[in-house]
């Protein structure tokens, strides 16, 4: 935005500090008026005819409109999407490991995506798949909310899974100090699993 001697219009139309319509009149007579006050000429419609010129106090309204943009910032939420991958045989213990994992993540307000591949002769029994979905859903149903039914995509099964805030509210209602536990416990499952896979 043009500021001061920065206007290049032959004419502005002017509005002063208080919004009242000074008029059309020339560049250095805003800007003298806007000087007499103590403050600035911001150029705030140029592509008017003739550009619209405020009188202002320009160090304010920019510190104000930071204020705005870190307020709006922080009101938005970044979800991520996680993903989980099974397999139709996946053991019980693999499967718990990986969705004690999701619960960590939908605890933390990120999304999570559960994805199961069937090999070869496994895309005859799909059931198989579907009844690992439902063991999928029922395991983080006190925590989650379903945000897209299980489906196949090739050779892909797909659920998705979202953060439930009524739920989540509850849960580290009944669990204050439980969820920074199940956290620490999966940190030192995290590690146990990177070991065995360097070995």
């Amino acid at each position: 935005m043009r500021v001061n001697r920065e206007i290049r219009a032959q004419q502005i139309r002017v509005i002063d500090d208080e919004g009242n319509m000074l008029g059309v009149m020339t560049v250095p007579e805003a800007l003298r008026i806007a000087e007499d006050r103590g403050l600035d000429l911001l150029e705030i419609a140029p592509t008017a005819s003739p550009p619209t010129c405020k009188i202002m106090d320009y160090g304010k309204w920019k510190y104000e409109n930071k204020k705005k943009a870190t307020a709006a910032r922080k009101k938005q939420t970044v979800v991520t999407i996680k993903e989980i991958q099974m397999r139709p045989r996946t053991d019980q213990h693999d499967f718990e490991t990986k969705m004690n994992h999701a619960r960590r993540f939908l605890l933390d307000g990120d999304k999570v995506k559960v994805s199961l591949r069937f090999m070869g002769r496994e895309m005859a029994h799909q059931e198989l798949g579907m009844e690992v979905m439902k063991k999928c859903i029922a395991f983080v149903d006190d925590l989650a909310l379903v945000e897209a039914q299980p489906k196949m995509e090739g050779k892909n099964m797909f659920l998705m899974l979202g953060p439930d805030p009524l739920k989540i509210k509850e849960y580290q209602k009944l669990h204050p100090k439980g969820s920074k536990q199940d956290t620490k416990e999966l940190a030192e499952l995290k590690e146990v699993e990177e070991e065995e896979g360097e070995e």
